[in-house]
């Protein structure tokens, strides 16, 4: 019996623990090197649309995130002293795209991903360099990685490092990687129970907040706002968040008051500017922001790298434990499917974000007057702009696996243009 495929995966976030996951599942034997102490990730929330939702339907896991949906009736976009420009149903998302919008704390995801691989797979605490990516079909040439504890040879290595990936500059020396997006992020997680209010997000100038429930109680609020990059306040970030969205509409000067100095967590956002010319070298492929940070704006960061994982994994349909075919001999496969796509997807989101947080009064007052308009004309209008991105399909699964086709869970849905800077995380 032939001996199964080795495959060492660099970054235990999201994308490399769904990329462990979904390898497992072809059959592969997954080591996971993880650099810090623990999975517990820097980070708020993280919101899964109906395409990520279905990756995770591959790994057995979409249902019961699924059942941890918050978001209930409307909610909508305002403006900060408190008109709606614009309200979407849950329902009318359902009916485009099929799939509800799970808004979840970061570490509840890790803990459900981590909980689908065998004790032992994740090694934290352990730093991983690249030092050579192989050459796929010669045996002679495996991937070969340094940890502290020695060398490691492996049939294929995935870099989920991140998006200040250490395995991309080896692969790509040339690249100038990542630009600045021109804004930064605040995210916090607020406990209030008993308090209810719609979900929402507000446009100012330059500015942005977002409120959304979580199934727990607790309240994830974000903010964005234009400013030089490498900028901290001088006393502290809540203070800094006073200052800016502290005379907004009701809840955020009352989730301003609740929230403590160290629970606020403050990113530049940045951005892969110049697309990679190839997600793939070798037997080693990048996934996540380590291949196409994007910013935050459109909620796709996470999102993506899941379908990054099990399109990896699962790169035709019906491809399953039984598939001859070497993951590594199917890289430049896994590179023509997501590069174009997730190079439109950054593109749509920076052109997104420049609107969003436009710090010009006229294009500010013209963009909220075109919402409104385009939500009096109708709902689904305004969901237009995720069409062929909430609505991907897995490509391929394990003989079995859910949520693909007319067998998806038709739940609520609502994604209304970003639930928040929850991605690009340094």
């Amino acid at each position: 019996m032939a001996t199964a495929e080795r495959a060492i995966v660099i970054g235990g976030g999201i994308g490399g623990l769904t990329a462990a996951a979904a390898l497992r599942l072809r059959g592969l034997r997954v080591t996971v090197l993880e650099r810090a102490a623990t999975l517990r990730p820097v980070g708020a929330a993280i919101s899964l649309a109906p395409n990520a939702l279905r990756g995770l339907d591959v790994i057995g896991l979409g249902d019961g995130i699924r059942a941890l949906a918050a978001w209930q009736g409307d909610g909508g976009l305002r403006a900060p002293g408190g008109r709606w420009l614009s309200r979407t149903g849950a329902a009318t998302a359902a009916e485009r795209f099929g799939g509800p919008l799970v808004l979840l704390h970061r570490a509840t995801l890790v803990d459900h991903l981590a909980g689908r691989l065998p004790d032992g797979t994740v090694r934290t605490g352990t730093p991983a360099r690249l030092l050579d990516p192989g050459v796929p079909g010669d045996p002679g040439r495996p991937a070969r990685v340094s940890t502290p504890d020695g060398e490691l040879e492996a049939d294929l290595v995935v870099a989920a490092d991140g998006i200040h990936s250490a395995v991309r500059r080896v692969l790509f020396p040339g690249h100038p990687g990542v630009v600045y997006s021109g804004f930064t992020t605040w995210r916090t997680v607020i406990p209030l129970p008993g308090v209810t209010f719609s979900s929402h997000e507000t446009w100012g100038r330059g500015r942005i907040w977002g409120t959304h429930p979580l199934k727990d109680g607790r309240v994830y609020a974000y903010a964005a706002a234009v400013r030089p990059p490498g900028e901290r306040a001088p006393d502290d970030e809540r203070a800094a968040l006073l200052r800016l969205f502290g005379d907004w509409h009701t809840p955020v000067p009352e989730l301003l008051a609740a929230v403590r100095p160290e629970d606020v967590l403050r990113h530049d956002v940045h951005h892969i500017d110049r697309p990679l010319p190839a997600f793939h070298r070798g037997r080693v492929a990048l996934l996540g922001d380590a291949a196409h940070a994007m910013p935050p704006t459109l909620g796709q960061g996470g999102n993506q790298a899941i379908e990054d994982a099990v399109t990896l994994a699962f790169p035709r349909p019906h491809a399953g434990p039984s598939s001859a075919s070497p993951v590594a001999d199917d890289l430049p496969g896994y590179t023509a499917a997501r590069l174009p796509r997730t190079t439109a997807i950054t593109r749509r989101a920076v052109r997104v974000a420049r609107l969003n947080l436009t710090t010009s009064r006229v294009a500010a007052a013209v963009r909220d007057h075109a919402v409104a308009a385009l939500s009096k004309a109708g709902p689904a209008l305004l969901l237009r702009g995720f069409d062929g991105v909430a609505d991907w399909r897995p490509p391929g699964g394990p003989s079995g696996a859910g949520g693909d086709g007319d067998g998806a869970p038709r739940m609520l849905a609502a994604d209304h243009g970003k639930p928040g800077p929850e991605e690009n995380t340094p």
